[in-house]
């Protein structure tokens, strides 16, 4: 049997790849829930921040460790398959830090419990300790509720057609991990940092362009993005021309705690009773982000499949869940999951030394500290356009891996996903306001139904239109049905602006007055009664609709080749 080998010039790239797409999350994460404005400028505008040396010495160590022990786990799966199959070009999965529960975490968990903590203690330093706390013991449940998840990834790995784990994933990867980074001070907010480094990626990761010396295309992104923004505030002191915002700068005055885990002989028990009833009561909003961390598990393991790299579902989840858990002890507040860019590392020419590399590099620089400084000399311009090419990848793949017949529902899993973007655009400009004119009142209510628990949604309804092309009314009513029952607890098509779950009545009760009468015709009554109505019409009509036959092999799903990918690195084997 041939001898696995692990690391090859691909795994440089894709280091680069993994390890800035982590970074990258770490950067959004401190950029939405920091700030260096006073206090009292914040309390006047109605929303208190976290400091930014808070952050980087509490959150970020037990953050960057989760990382550490996932990426460990699945490097050494690798090595596993290699060994059971006697394959040579195994690429392992990648593992890193959730963007959707990044945001989820951010608005529905840290901030609010920040400024619950402030009323309380009226004090920042205190109320800050009191968010991380939440925060943290709200990651521990939630990884508590993926290892309990694990054992049935298989079973909803094989019930699911292809067109509906892929177009929740091709939905992500549009609507978040590509479009996202144009915006927050990124891509398109500094387009001769961004649009620069976007170019040198599409170059090299996307039309596999060879650099002169076969230079790595992420690293050196990275690197033109740095030049030309230093390069571009040389020129600002010098001559007054704006070319590129100055990076925030950071005080390093805080106390590190690389091992911060939840310290509990710092608290009383009254201080942890609180804590944890506060967590307790936060699970509705943050279950539906872990699920979907499972359903994305789910898909990145099948992406991985088609891509020719066989693992089991269900070890792929239980590492996530653990690592999760795991970042929750250390006092992380940031889902790790399974990333859905397996097959852009396949192609890069990857094995298992790029998940090795990265998960020494994140550990070590989140427990050390690095992050402070990195955060200080990396533009976002030129980190971020790596997620747009594996935005693009996985959206590639999507379509790659899936029937013809099935790129409909593909494409129908996408619109649940493009409401929750809109709408976290809106929230991000206008944090808590609500709108003067009763039109724009339901058009926001709206956004919210279609946009909470957007990738069950958005999995569901593709699963469902993927049926119905088949012909197979009765699995398609099944789908449906199943949406009815998660829209009858809140869990998708929730319309409050936190998704908690629970009964209609408990969640109708808990509409704020200015959504009252917006809210009337799409309770979780109307919702749920919808699907219902549309399972039902579907059992009618499959008697009289027989199953389609597909004999035609070019109308099936292409298998993408586990050999033979050709990196910008040269590597072709």
């Amino acid at each position: 049997m041939a001898r696995y080998i692990w690391v090859k010039r691909g795994d440089v790239n894709a280091f680069f790849g993994l390890m800035l797409d982590n970074v990258a999350v770490m950067i959004i994460l401190f950029t939405l829930i920091t700030s260096t404005d006073p206090i009292e400028k914040q309390s006047r505008e109605g929303m208190i921040r976290f400091t930014p040396e808070f952050v980087l010495t509490r959150m970020i160590p037990g953050t960057a460790l989760g990382v550490l022990f996932g990426d460990l786990i699945y490097t050494w799966m690798a090595f596993r398959l290699a060994r059971r199959s006697g394959r040579t070009d195994v690429t392992a999965m990648p593992l890193g830090l959730d963007t959707p529960s990044t945001f989820g975490s951010t608005f529905l968990v840290l901030l609010p419990s920040l400024q619950i903590g402030y009323k309380l203690h009226g004090d920042h330093q205190t109320a800050m300790e009191y968010a991380w706390h939440v925060g943290l013991v709200t990651l521990t449940l939630c990884g508590i509720f993926k290892i309990f998840c694990a054992p049935f990834g298989n079973a909803i790995r094989s019930l699911v057609p292809k067109a509906g784990l892929f177009g929740s994933l091709a939905a992500i990867a549009l609507a978040l991990i590509a479009f996202l980074p144009m915006l927050l001070d990124g891509i398109a907010g500094v387009p001769l940092v961004g649009m620069i480094a976007l170019l040198v990626i599409l170059l090299t990761l996307v039309a596999h362009l060879e650099l002169p010396g076969r230079f790595p295309g992420a690293l050196a992104a990275v690197l033109i993005g740095v030049l030309i923004h230093f390069f571009g505030r040389g020129l600002e002191a010098w001559f007054g021309i704006p070319i590129s915002p100055d990076l925030e700068k950071i005080s390093h005055s805080g106390q590190w705690q690389p091992l911060a885990m939840i310290a509990f002989g710092s608290h009383d028990s009254i201080w942890w009773q609180n804590v944890v009833w506060a967590s307790v009561s936060l699970l509705p909003v943050a279950l539906p982000f872990a699920l979907a961390t499972v359903v994305g598990g789910i898909d990145c393991t099948e992406s991985a499949a088609a891509a020719g790299d066989e693992y089991d579902t269900r070890s792929i989840l239980l590492t996530e869940g653990t690592a999760s858990l795991l970042a929750g002890l250390l006092g992380g507040v940031i889902q790790t999951t399974p990333y859905i860019g397996h097959p852009a590392y396949k192609k890069m020419g990857a094995r298992a030394g790029y998940t090795l590399a990265t998960a020494l590099f994140i550990g070590f620089a989140g427990y050390f500290g690095v992050f402070q400084y990195l955060f200080e000399w990396l533009p976002r311009g030129a980190m971020f356009p790596i997620l747009v090419f594996v935005g693009l990848e996985i959206t590639a793949q999507a379509f790659f891996a899936t029937p013809p017949r099935h790129y409909p529902a593909i494409a129908f899993a996408m619109l649940p996903a493009l409401a929750y973007l809109v709408l976290l655009v809106v929230k991000n400009l206008h944090p808590g306001a609500v709108p003067e004119r009763p039109d724009a009142i339901v058009t926001l209510q709206t956004l919210r139904c279609l946009a909470n628990g957007f990738l069950i949604s958005g999995l569901l309804w593709a699963a469902a239109l993927a049926m119905i092309l088949d012909r197979r009314l009765r699995s398609a009513a099944g789908f449906f049905a199943l949406a009815g029952v998660f829209t009858f607890f809140g869990i998708i098509h929730s319309p409050l602006s936190d998704e908690r779950l629970g009964f209609p009545w408990q969640i109708l009760a808990a509409v704020e007055p200015a959504f009252q009468e917006a809210v009337q015709y799409q309770t979780p009554y109307h919702w749920a009664a919808s699907y219902v109505v549309i399972a039902l019409i579907l059992m009618i009509l499959a008697p009289r609709i027989a199953n389609v036959s597909h004999d035609n092999p070019d109308d099936e799903a292409r298998s993408v080749p586990s050999t033979g990918y050709s990196s910008d690195l040269g590597d072709n084997n």
